[in-house]
């Protein structure tokens, strides 16, 4: 049944990388990769894929990565009856024309139990929120942002928690796959009935920014501080300032711990030096 299904797969992060991955794993490969332009970076602005548009090329499935999802876009997906389109951190706003194309609709891997953390950061809040009830949905996309009913849920244990952001993508892409895998037939032998989800008890995340991992040492709370380790590693990162000499110095916090009601910072990347230990840069400091 699994190979007899044409899919096609919208995503363009890492988080879309390990999904497709674990989908691969699964006897599930897209027929169709849909990602983001390659996009500049770096300080000599080169161009620079999508890594799901690298994995897309490692195995040899057709990938597009259209600037806009308009009517030409459209006229390319309906050459082939794909269907079913499922999305997982795709990172652009897919409308209604396209939502309603497949025989079999569009669901979405969300990495959240929803109505809980809808929006672009919902790994992030959940550390940030100390909040063990964590989990995966998959929902049949609509026109708002993970708005749509709920076609299957997991609740998951995560061990030695607060993990790192890029554990917890890495745990809740396998696991969101896998619960699509398991789910795939049933949904489209309509042996499932989406159910609506309680949207008077939903909660909304935000865009992260870069002055977010602002961390001041002597007023924060040391727990908020250390789950903003968690939730901001490796990006946007956390740090704080130091004033010497008249001048301000950014130090990127790097690894730390909380150990008997104490926020510890193990490691260290000041501004304009090399990664080190945070003791050692004490010392430095007098």
């Amino acid at each position: 049944m699994k190979n007899k299904i044409d899919i096609v797969f919208f995503g363009s992060s890492t988080f879309s990388t390990i999904c497709l991955e674990e989908l691969k794993n699964s006897g599930i490969l897209p027929t169709l990769i849909i990602t983001t332009p390659d996009m500049p970076t770096g300080r000599g602005l080169k161009l620079t894929s999508t890594l799901v548009k690298l994995w897309a090329n490692e195995n040899r499935i057709e990938c597009l990565s259209p600037k806009k999802l308009d009517s030409s876009f459209i006229n390319i997906l309906n050459i082939r009856s794909y269907d079913l389109f499922l999305v997982a951190s795709y990172g652009k706003i897919i409308p209604e024309s396209i939502i309603n194309l497949p025989k079999y609709k569009t669901l979405n891997i969300h990495p959240s139990l929803l109505p809980k953390y809808r929006g672009p950061s919902p790994l992030q809040e959940q550390i940030l929120n100390d909040d063990k009830n964590i989990g995966m949905s998959i929902i049949v996309l609509d026109k708002k942002v993970d708005h749509g009913p709920i076609v299957a849920q997991k609740k998951i244990t995560i061990p030695n928690w607060p993990v790192k952001f890029d554990e917890l993508e890495k745990i809740l892409a396998v696991e969101g796959s896998r619960l699509f895998a398991e789910i795939l037939e049933d949904w489209v032998n309509a042996k499932i009935s989406p159910v609506e989800q309680e949207h008077s008890k939903a909660t909304f995340t935000k865009k992260v920014e870069k002055n977010d991992g602002l961390i001041d040492l002597e007023f924060d709370d040391l727990y908020v501080s250390f789950l903003k380790t968690k939730a901001y590693n490796p990006r946007p990162g956390t740090f704080f300032y130091i004033n010497k000499n008249g001048q301000k110095y950014r130090i990127i916090i790097k690894d730390s711990e909380y150990l008997n009601d104490q926020f510890l910072i193990k490691r260290v990347l000041p501004e304009g030096k090399k990664e080190m230990n945070y003791n050692d840069f004490l010392r430095g400091l007098n």
